[in-house]
């Protein structure tokens, strides 16, 4: 089997695994981070009524340089906690999406958590 087609099939594993017990309602949306090679996605979700409440990422313009390592993550986190405040979100259950806790994701939680958001 191909390696990366394994590692794919082991993050979906994980990342169904976690999404059996995340779920997202009013008082505690759920905030769904996705990291392709070149940028980092996150979305505040609630998965009760469906509806986005707020996003970041460092495709969406402002991210200088690198978009694809741990600092843009940082940034992404910042911003995104910024974009959750105006909604009126303050906790959030935080949903790694079958990624492992380090690196960017960790990167981008440290970030969010030190804006002020709080999982």
């Amino acid at each position: 089997m191909d390696k990366n087609a394994s590692k794919t099939k082991r993050r979906d594993r994980r990342r169904v695994k976690i999404r059996r017990q995340v779920i997202g309602t009013i008082e505690r949306p759920r905030l769904s981070v996705y990291k392709s090679l070149n940028h980092f996605y996150a979305q505040v979700i609630d998965d009760l009524s469906g509806k986005t409440l707020a996003s970041a990422s460092t495709s969406a313009g402002g991210a200088e340089g690198k978009t694809g390592n741990a600092a843009a993550a940082a940034t992404a986190g910042a911003k995104l906690a910024e974009a959750a405040k105006k909604a009126g979100v303050k906790k959030v259950v935080f949903d790694r999406g079958g990624f492992k806790f380090h690196g960017r994701v960790k990167a981008f939680a440290d970030a969010a958590r030190k804006a002020g958001l709080e999982f």
